[in-house]
C-alpha cells in the first residue's frame, strides 16, 4: 500500500481558527471538530498558537513549520555602538542629532518626578505600586532643540534595565536628594558613569524641603569622584525641586551646554539601526516595540528584523502617540508591525526583504515560542526534577515586557535555601496561551502572569486540566505569592524546650495505655499536658503524654522541685519505680526562606 505524501504548510506564531482553515484549505467545521477531539474548545474568531495548530495540522495530514526569520549574523548592542562611533568620526552625511539623556539616582530621590515635570505628564501614578517598571523614552524641546530622555527604573530590582539604559545615553543626569545625600544606588551609578566616561549633570533635588544640606551632598559627591564646577571640577550641577518645578530650566540649559560641547552627530541617510528599549503584546495592535533610532532614518513600509523576529513597519508613533512617517537618529518611536515581541536590547535593522526560514522544535532543547515568547525547558517536562533533598516549585512566568521578566527573575534569584528551589519550566513575554497551559499540565507547574491576560481558549483548557493560573499587576505581590509557596514546601521543624525531671516513687494503677504514677520533681518543673520521655538507667526507652497532674490531690498546672506529685501517664510503655520522667514540649518552628 502506497503511503500518502503529507502536505507541507507554514503557519504563523498564532492564527485564528478561520484563517487556519484557509491555510489548510479545509472547511472550518472540520478544524473545530479536530480541536474538540483534542480537548480544545475554540470559536471561529479565536486565536490558537502554533503548537496547537501544528498538532491539529498533523492529525489532518499536514507537516507544519513555523514562520521564523533567518537573521544571519547577529547584530549586538556593542557592534551597534561601535558602528555609530565610527560613523561619527567618518564625517559622511553627518547631521546633528538630539542628545540621549538618562536620569539616574537612588530610589525615592525624585527621578521619576523629575521626568514627569519635564514632560508635563504623570508616569508614577500610572505604574502599579508606584514603581516605574518599564523603560520608556520621551522627547522635550528647549530653545528649539530636541532632547531625548530614556526613563530607566530606579528601584534596586531593576538594575539590569538601568545599566542597559545608561549604556545608550550620551548624557546622564544624576539625581541626588538634598535631604538624603549619596546612597548605595547613587554610588553604583557613579562608579558606572566614571568607568564609561559618560558626561554627567548633577541635579540636587528637593531643595524646597526643610533641613537640607546641599554642601554635604557636594562633599559626598566629591568623595565618590564627582567634583562639581564650584568645587574646582568640571561637572555641571543644578539645584532643583522636581515637585515644585524649580530649577528645571537651568537643568535643561546645562544639558544643552554639554550637548553643544560634545556635538552629537549621526548619519541620517543610511538605512536605520536602532535598539529595542522595550516591547509588549497589545491585544489590538499586536507586538508594539519602543525603539531608539541610533543611526539612519527609519521609515514606514520598510522591512525590518530585530533579534529572532521580523516584520514590516506598518506604523510609527512618537512618544505622544502621534503617527509619524519617519524617525531620525536620536528619536524614540513606537513601532507596530513586527511578527512577535523582540527582546529588550535586540538590534533593529532595516533589510532589503524578509527572509522566512523554517524551524523544528526539539523536545530535548530550550526553544522559543514566537507568539507567546515562552522559553520552555522541555527536558524538565519529561523528566523528574527532584534531585537530592531539594523540593522544587515548577513555575511558568509570562510577563507583559522583557524588563519586568528580568526584574522578577532577578528578585527570585536572591532566594537561597538548601531545602526548596524554583524550577523555571518556562518564561516569556505575551499573553498566557494554550501552549503554556499544556506544558504546565505536563510538568505540574503553576502559571504566573504579570500584566498579561489569558486567552479564552487557554482559560477553558486550564479549568478543564486543573492548571493553576495566577495573574498580578504588582511585581511584589507575585513575588510574595511564590515565596509563600516555597515556605509552605519547607519541611516542618520543631524546637524542643525541656521543663524538668521527676523520679518515679510509686505505681498506683497500670492500664493498657495509661498509668497513674507518684513521684518527686528533682529538677526544674513538671508541666501539665506536656510530653514525657521515660529514662531508665540513663537511657531513653520511650515517650508518652501527661494526661493529668495533681499536687496534694488538687489539679495543678505545674509542680516544681522538690515537690511531690501524681500524674496520669498516657502511652504504651510500662514505667517502673526509679524511672525518670522528663517533661518537655516541641513547638513548630516558624518557616523562613
Amino acid at each position: 500500500m502506497l503511503e500518502v505524501e503529507r502536505k507541507k504548510v507554514i503557519l504563523p506564531p498564532s492564527v485564528t481558527v478561520k484563517k487556519f482553515g484557509e491555510l489548510l484549505n479545509m472547511p472550518v467545521n472540520i478544524i473545530i471538530t479536530e480541536l474538540i477531539k483534542n480537548g480544545i474548545f475554540a470559536t471561529i474568531n479565536e486565536k490558537i498558537d502554533f503548537e496547537t495548530a501544528s498538532i491539529i495540522a498533523s492529525d489532518l495530514g499536514f507537516d507544519a513549520t513555523e514562520e521564523v526569520l533567518d537573521a544571519g549574523d547577529t547584530m549586538t548592542l556593542e557592534k551597534l555602538l561601535e558602528i555609530c562611533k565610527d560613523e561619527a568620526k567618518s564625517g559622511e552625511n553627518l547631521k546633528s542629532r538630539p542628545p540621549v539623556v538618562t536620569i539616574l539616582g537612588h530610589v525615592d530621590h525624585g527621578k521619576t518626578t523629575l521626568l514627569d515635570t519635564i514632560r508635563k505628564t504623570s508616569v508614577a501614578m500610572k505604574e502599579s505600586g508606584g514603581i516605574t517598571q518599564h523603560i520608556s523614552a520621551y522627547q522635550v524641546k528647549k530653545k528649539g532643540q530636541l532632547i531625548t530622555f530614556i526613563d530607566t527604573p530606579g528601584h534596586a530590582a531593576f538594575s539590569a534595565m538601568r545599566e542597559r539604559g545608561v549604556s545608550l545615553a550620551d548624557i546622564a543626569v544624576l539625581v541626588v536628594a538634598a535631604d538624603d545625600g549619596v546612597r548605595p544606588q547613587t554610588k553604583e551609578v557613579i562608579e558606572y558613569l566614571l568607568t564609561k566616561k559618560i558626561p554627567v549633570v548633577v541635579a540636587i533635588n528637593k531643595i524646597d524641603k526643610p533641613d537640607i544640606n546641599v554642601q554635604r551632598v557636594k562633599q559626598e559627591l566629591a568623595e565618590n569622584g564627582i567634583l562639581l564646577e564650584e568645587w574646582g571640577g568640571q561637572v555641571l550641577s543644578s539645584k532643583i525641586s522636581a515637585k515644585q518645578n524649580i530649577g528645571i530650566d537651568d537643568l535643561l540649559d546645562n544639558i544643552l551646554l554639554i550637548s553643544e560641547v560634545e556635538d552629537f552627530k549621526a548619519n541620517h541617510e543610511r538605512t536605520a539601526l536602532g535598539i529595542i528599549l522595550e516591547a509588549h503584546l497589545d491585544p489590538h495592535k499586536g507586538p508594539v516595540s519602543t525603539v531608539l533610532v541610533k543611526t539612519g532614518t527609519l521609515k514606514e513600509g520598510q522591512d525590518v528584523i530585530a533579534g529572532t523576529t521580523f516584520g514590516r513597519v506598518r506604523r510609527l508613533e512618537d512618544f505622544t502617540g502621534k503617527r509619524i512617517i519617519e524617525a531620525k537618529p536620536g528619536t524614540p518611536v513606537s513601532l507596530i508591525g513586527l511578527h512577535a515581541t523582540p527582546n529588550s536590547n535586540d538590534i533593529l535593522q532595516v533589510v532589503a526583504s524578509k527572509s522566512i526560514g523554517q524551524t523544528k522544535l526539539s523536545e530535548a532543547k530550550i526553544f522559543s515560542h514566537a507568539e507567546s515568547g515562552t522559553n520552555l525547558n522541555t527536558e524538565k517536562i519529561y523528566s523528574s526534577i527532584a534531585s537530592g533533598n531539594v523540593s522544587k516549585l515548577n513555575i511558568i512566568i509570562k510577563s507583559d515586557v522583557h524588563g519586568s521578566l528580568e526584574a522578577i527573575q532577578q528578585i527570585l534569584g536572591e532566594i537561597k535555601n538548601d531545602k526548596v528551589a524554583i524550577d523555571y519550566v518556562g518564561t516569556g513575554v505575551g499573553n498566557i496561551t494554550e501552549s503554556d497551559v499544556r506544558y504546565a499540565g505536563s510538568s505540574k507547574s503553576i502559571i504566573f502572569g504579570f500584566n498579561v491576560e489569558i486567552t479564552p481558549v487557554a482559560k477553558r483548557m486550564a479549568e478543564t486540566a486543573n492548571v493553576e493560573v495566577k495573574n498580578y499587576k504588582i511585581i511584589y505581590e507575585l513575588i510574595d505569592d511564590i515565596k509563600a509557596r516555597l515556605i509552605a514546601m519547607l519541611p516542618d521543624e520543631f524546637e524542643r524546650v525541656d521543663y524538668g525531671k521527676m523520679k518515679v516513687l510509686a505505681i498506683f494503677k497500670t492500664g493498657k495505655k495509661d498509668m497513674i504514677i507518684g513521684g518527686k520533681v528533682t529538677k526544674g518543673r513538671i508541666e501539665n499536658n506536656s510530653s514525657l520521655e521515660v529514662e531508665r538507667n540513663g537511657t531513653i526507652i520511650g515517650k508518652g503524654l501527661m494526661g493529668n497532674l495533681q499536687s496534694n490531690k488538687v489539679n495543678v498546672n505545674d509542680c516544681k522541685a522538690p515537690e511531690e506529685c501524681g500524674i496520669t501517664f498516657i502511652g504504651e510503655i510500662k514505667i517502673k519505680v526509679d524511672d525518670t520522667l522528663i517533661s518537655f514540649k516541641e513547638d513548630l518552628k516558624k518557616k523562613i526562606l
